[in-house]
């Protein structure tokens, strides 16, 4: 069973972090300019149509991996270059240190290089006995404080300049000034001449085009060029994964890669290497050239069915651009060598499940990571994944047990929840918040009220206000989810009002229970899977055209992991596309299907502003609907800041993590309440269980609504 002082543990360091001003001021001004110029870089391209290129050039190349290898290293020989494989980290530094002992090298400098940073090649070169110095500007500076990088592409993006500063003073002797020009030509002048003096130059690759023998390299410094051209011996160590067939697979990358890692229409230097170059430190005059591809499980992973995937990944970091929790904490919490994401999951395969056990439970599935994958990849399934195999290796914690258990038995679960509504009066005040928690819920959890059961469930009140229509538009039925059906009925009888005033007819299936994705995000795959097939067998005697949910998180889950949680099963597999080609949000059903109309309703003009729950507007790709039927509700809409970005309820997520939950709930209801409005609307009772409690411990008087409950609010009597 997994080691909850493991976990406590690395609380406490991600604490450390969160009490760094400096690191998160920095890291939210990047991810907000970093946004703009991302979109301003792609603004005339089908981004779309090029990361599917770049999906499918990976996919073929990993397909025929070795294949690749073996037509490079032919090639790449045949130019005179010596090409090596290893089979992980530990032989590749041992050839790259053999290289230098046959050659007589005693220094050496380097370019950025990931792969270098993932076999520790510097440590291995220095215990041999050789001077190792990186040339690479925020590279040379974590080396000299001996740190790892806290981003892929900018590696000491966690230090200011007045920290800088002193460290340099510290490494020439003389007080240096914190003008960042300055810094820069100290860099400089300390590291031109160890370019010249220099034995060996190591770099990576972005690419290795097999039918060339060639490599290329991405760079914004200049620095890889002095590296690879002026030793005398220059060895490049990459993955194999960095393999392609051509040029122009390279390229279809290379379109991609710096506008989706800073920005950039292209970077300062993009270098292609063949075979030997001339060398005037050599004897012969002739550059000695090594290859040194790193095989580390990527041979295997090519070949999993499941993470075949993530050898798409181009080494651009966006991925931690964009991850709400990397901006609170970094790269050195949010990941081990690698970092963001992806990080997450090289970290279980490059370096194992003990580093990687705690990382991947820090992923918010909030969906930014996907949404913005140069290649596509799947990064927040993966990480479950990842969660769940290592719990199938080690032991499920106590708490996901217990959940999988209860939810897996429908009647007993909500039996449960039904009981809860007779322990009100003594838990719960007047507003319907909780006073007390058991203690096993309560610590860390005061940055929010939490609801508490309400007297009786939507299912107990549906023949109520289930809608009666004659001669029905459409036939749907409602999937509540636990929280609307038990929490906020409410907002599940605002649909249904809505549907019987367009002649909607509606089901609601009485079998029907929690979704399942709290079960996923704790690592309990096989009861998600049980919890899937339940919920598609309520189903399946509906004569229905959709199925409605007003919960962003059920839809994107009901519609894209059922269909994975079966696929193994052709039967199943087949209901399962069935079940998903009829599932859509409320305000995509009642905005694009029923068309509601401005004319329906006799608004306020009162101001609102709006949350976007990530499972909408990236699992479902729904942006205008909601924001739509706010203006057509006669409400004033007005923008929030960051209105896409995660307010941190992330499920078990804000249980697991609550200090990290804390503040993007506190980041998120700054920006709403600068917008001045009255009303926060949203999608997700989720979100609107965090915002609501969030506002409530604030004193605020913003209300949190549901934009059906918005509708029902304004329509015209």
């Amino acid at each position: 069973m997994q080691n909850a002082k493991d976990l406590k543990e690395y609380r406490e360091e991600l604490k450390e972090s969160l009490d760094n001003e400096f690191l998160r001021t920095t890291l939210d001004n990047f991810a907000v300019a970093y946004k703009a110029g991302r979109a301003n870089a792609f603004k005339d391209f089908d981004l779309p149509q090029l990361i599917d290129d770049v999906a499918c050039a990976k996919d073929a190349a990993a397909s025929r991996i070795e294949e690749l290898y073996e037509e490079f290293k032919k090639t790449a020989e045949a130019a005179g270059a010596h090409v090596h494989l290893a089979k992980d980290a530990d032989e590749a530094n041992r050839i790259i240190a053999d290289i230098a002992k046959k050659s007589d090298c005693k220094t050496v400098v380097k370019s950025k290089s990931m792969t270098a940073e993932e076999t520790l090649l510097n440590h291995l070169l220095e215990d041999e006995g050789l001077e190792v110095t990186e040339t690479d500007l925020g590279e040379w500076i974590i080396q000299l404080r001996h740190e790892g990088p806290t981003h892929m592409v900018m590696p000491a993006i966690h230090l200011s300049r007045h920290q800088v500063k002193d460290l340099f003073s510290q490494v020439t002797g003389k007080e240096q000034q914190s003008d960042i020009d300055k810094l820069v030509k100290v860099a400089r002048r300390e590291l031109r001449r160890k370019y010249v003096e220099a034995d060996m130059g190591v770099t990576g690759a972005n690419f290795a085009i097999a039918e060339t023998g060639s490599i290329g390299l991405v760079t914004n410094e200049g620095n890889a060029r002095l590296v690879s051209t002026l030793p005398r011996v220059h060895v490049a160590l990459m993955g194999l994964d960095k393999l392609v067939p051509s040029l122009d697979d390279a390229l279809k990358i290379l379109k991609v890669l710096p506008r989706n890692a800073t920005g950039q229409a292209i970077t300062s230097y993009v270098t292609w290497i063949t075979g030997r170059n001339e060398c005037a430190s050599a004897e012969d005059g002739k550059k000695e050239m090594h290859f040194v591809f790193l095989d580390n499980g990527r041979l295997e992973m090519a070949k999993d069915p499941v993470f075949g995937e993530v050898l798409r990944c181009v080494r651009c970091g966006a991925c931690a651009n964009v991850c709400p929790v990397y901006r609170l904490v970094g790269g050195h919490k949010m990941g081990h060598i690698y970092i963001g994401a992806i990080g997450l999951i090289l970290t279980y395969f490059f370096h194992g499940k003990e580093k990687a056990k705690n990382l991947v439970q820090n992923c918010i599935n909030c969906e930014a990571c996907k949404d913005i994958c140069a290649g596509g990849i799947d990064l927040p399934g993966l990480i479950k994944e990842i969660h769940a195999r290592i719990q199938d290796e080690d032991g499920h914690a106590l708490p996901s047990i217990l959940l999988g258990k209860v939810m897996k038995n429908r009647k007993l679960f909500h039996g449960l929840l039904k009981a809860a509504k007779f322990a009100r009066p003594a838990v719960a005040d007047g507003e319907g918040y909780l006073r007390h928690l058991p203690m096993m819920f309560a610590k860390d959890q005061g940055f929010r009220a939490l609801p508490s059961v309400a007297d009786h469930s939507f299912r107990d009140r549906w023949e109520e206000v289930k809608p009666r229509v004659s001669a029905p538009k459409h036939k749907v039925a409602l999937f509540s989810g636990c929280v609307q059906d038990f929490v906020y009925p409410e907002q599940m009888e605002a649909c249904a009002k809505l549907l019987g005033d367009h002649g909607v007819a509606a089901e609601f299936p009485m079998d029907q229970s929690c979704c399942g994705l709290p079960l996923m995000m704790m690592g309990e795959k096989k009861t998600a899977q049980d919890v899937a097939i339940q919920n598609m067998r309520a189903f399946e005697n509906t004569d229905c055209e959709y199925i409605i949910t007003m919960c962003a998180s059920c839809a994107a889950h009901l519609k894209h992991n059922y269909k994975k949680l079966v696929e193994k099963n052709p039967r199943l597999s087949a209901q399962a596309n069935a079940f998903a080609d009829k599932i859509i949000d409320f305000s995509s059903f009642a905005n694009d299907v029923l068309g509601v109309e401005a004319g329906e309703f006799s608004g306020s003009g009162e101001k609102a502003t709006y949350h976007a729950p990530c499972h909408l507007c990236r699992g479902l790709d729904v942006h205008e609907a909601p924001r739509q039927l706010i203006e057509k509700a006669g409400l004033e809409y007005v923008e929030c800041n960051e209105e896409e970005v995660c307010c941190g309820f992330g499920g078990t997520f804000s249980m697991k993590f609550p200090e990290l939950s804390s503040e993007l709930l506190k980041k998120k209801l700054d920006n709403v309440e600068a917008t001045g409005a009255g009303v926060l609307l949203t999608d997700c009772p989720g979100c609107i269980m965090q915002l609501r409690g969030g506002l409530k411990q604030r004193g605020s008087k913003v209300r949190v609504r549901h934009v059906a409950e918005a509708l029902a609010d304004a329509k015209k009597k």
